[in-house]
């Protein structure tokens, strides 16, 4: 493709030098920067997207621009002012990301590529404001991948990525400065990044980090669950998200089959596992402690896009600051509550307020001031 690498510069300066001092404590790898496209739209226009509603599954150019094209019509009016249509830099990993950065204060970079056009520009502008170290971005000739995240009337969100055609980091790239002196890896799991995922965990365990992974979809789950298991049993993954769906995906076939089963999977082979159970909470368990805890808040659910995402931002904070597994529950489920309540993977200011309140209601450990991101 006649590409060259570098680190990703934003305005022609190298963002690297303002950021952090010292490799950051959390590094997401997201071979892919995506920029999200996030609308409310009617039951008709997901009629019309091919696989089931809810979950996360790439698509080809041609369905892109399809989705895209068909969105002025089906985009459902706005009742609180917030803009109709949204574009941020997206992504599991990288929402997950910006989410330590921005509202909880941990140094925190990103592992990954993107391509010399409009949408790169917006990826890093979007990270850079909030701090994240994009020093481990390789720019690349090409383009930046990109998602429509769609949003029914009730807050449920299908996601259709297309990474076709688009740059990524490959496994032969990473370099072990990408790794070194930092403390925790956060993948998410996908068949097109298996590669360059194991390569990449292969690194992080010579430097000595922790890993987490997030099992991203139940279609992903049950279309690929092989190299997924394979995963999980290496003993290199030592924390795992999942949601209820991909839990019981992750079963499916055994005798039993449900969040609580695949918990206890999940913990025969990880240091933490940890099942969200949405409006029901989460389930973790950490060597032989078990936890259940509930949902945060009055549940206004605008968009339930990056709840996941968050709720690790909250979870992992809670690990950096040495927390109980029942305190890092509860950030989890205070970070993952604010951000459904409003469109797209990106906590608004008002609604980081809303988690800190929810914090401090519940007596949890407030990030230091002076370090988040949030705008007060």
């Amino acid at each position: 493709m006649g590409l060259e690498i570098r680190p990703a510069t934003i305005n022609g300066e190298n963002h690297s030098e303002s950021v952090n001092i010292g490799a950051p404590v959390v590094l997401g790898l997201q071979p892919f920067a995506l920029v999200d496209h996030i609308a409310k739209v009617d039951w008709s226009l997901l009629s019309q997207i091919p696989g089931e509603r809810g979950g996360s599954f790439p698509v080809a150019v041609e369905e892109l621009k399809h989705i895209l094209n068909e969105l002025n019509a089906h985009i459902l009016p706005s009742t609180d002012n917030e803009s109709l249509l949204k574009t941020i830099a997206g992504g599991s990993v990288a929402n997950t990301i910006r989410g330590l950065a921005a509202g909880f204060g941990i140094s925190s970079g990103i592992i990954g590529a993107c391509g010399e056009d409009e949408e790169g520009k917006l990826f890093m502008s979007n990270m850079g404001f909030y701090k994240v170290d994009l020093s481990r971005l390789r720019l690349k000739n090409g383009t930046t991948a990109q998602c429509v995240c769609l949003v029914d009337e009730v807050g449920n969100r299908t996601m259709r990525p297309c990474l076709s055609g688009s740059v990524k980091v490959q496994a032969d790239e990473l370099k072990r400065e990408d790794f070194k002196g930092s403390k925790w890896l956060v993948l998410r799991y996908a068949i097109l990044n298996v590669e360059v995922i194991k390569e990449a965990i292969k690194i992080a365990k010579e430097e000595g980090l922790f890993v987490s992974l997030d099992l991203a979809s139940f279609e992903m789950v049950r279309k690929f669950k092989s190299p997924l298991i394979e995963l999980l049993e290496s003993g290199n993954i030592d924390l795992c998200f999942a949601n209820e769906d991909e839990a019981t995906e992750l079963l499916r076939g055994e005798e039993k089959a449900d969040p609580d089963a695949a918990l206890e999977y999940l913990a025969k082979h990880c240091k933490w596992a940890v099942v969200t159970l949405a409006q029901k909470g989460c389930i973790a368990k950490h060597e032989k402690e078990f936890v259940r805890v509930p949902a945060i808040g009055e549940a206004k659910v605008t968009d339930a896009t990056g709840a996941g995402d968050l709720f690790a931002s909250g979870f992992l904070y809670g690990l950096v600051r040495g927390l109980s597994l029942e305190e890092c529950c509860w950030v989890g489920s205070c970070s993952g509550g604010s951000v459904i309540r409003s469109l797209g993977g990106e906590v608004t200011p008002e609604n980081w307020q809303w988690m800190y309140k929810q914090m401090q209601t519940n007596g949890l450990q407030l990030p230091e001031p002076s370090k988040s991101s949030v705008v007060t």
